[in-house]
């Protein structure tokens, strides 16, 4: 059975913006991916609410630096088939960074540290799929509003950004804005038919990359 790595944030574990809670496990969308994969394809989440692509943010009781922690978590769960990378949404916090040149920038740290690491046993490293999130919408939430609100221009360059690092290095890409909208109640999270939806629209592009 092939074996696929989510690595993403708060929309990659299913973050809910109606209950402030977690999706019921069956309207995440590695599971949904699973799903429409047939059962042919082991999907392990690994999505942390915050996480950004190589940036620190201190606000949390866990490391949110995704480029920090992904060597653990490659070395975890290998021999990996495909590496999915959904990241990006929490690099355009102001208090991050707030740019989508820089998520780019992150995703590319990304990519090397799959393409460089010690995967051993000769075993061959995984493909790598990039991802680019839904672009932000006004909040109704005035945390939220506050927090991402002078970002939403930023964020609709991301899949463009993407599409473009994801030639420059050879790695497969999907824009997720083609099947799923963020939720106006927070204007970043997807409710669970937009985050099904994604998990299902990846189905046929890992289906491709794992040659199934």
């Amino acid at each position: 059975m092939k074996t696929v790595l989510a690595f993403g944030d708060s929309l990659t574990w299913g973050y809910d913006p109606d209950t402030l809670s977690r999706h019921a496990r069956e309207n995440r969308w590695p599971v949904a991916l699973a799903e429409a994969l047939g059962g042919r394809v082991e999907v392990i989440a690994e999505g942390l609410n915050g996480r950004t692509t190589a940036y620190d943010d201190h606000l949390a009781d866990s490391d949110r630096n995704g480029a920090r922690v992904l060597p653990t978590v490659l070395a975890t769960h290998k021999p990996l088939d495909l590496v999915i990378l959904m990241l990006g949404t929490n690099d355009l916090k102001p208090a991050v960074h707030g740019h989508a040149i820089s998520a780019k920038n992150g995703i590319k740290r990304l990519v090397s540290l799959v393409r460089h690491h010690d995967w051993a046993l000769d075993v061959e490293g995984p493909g790598v799929l990039i991802v680019a999130p839904p672009p932000f919408c006004e909040a109704a939430t005035p945390d939220f509003a506050a927090m991402f609100g002078r970002s939403i221009e930023e964020s609709h360059m991301l899949g463009s950004l993407y599409a473009d690092l994801a030639d420059e290095m050879e790695c497969g890409f999907f824009d997720a804005s083609t099947v799923a909208k963020t939720s106006p109640l927070d204007g970043i999270h997807l409710d669970a038919a937009n985050t099904k939806a994604v998990g299902k629209a990846l189905a046929p592009v890992v289906s491709l990359m794992l040659g199934l």
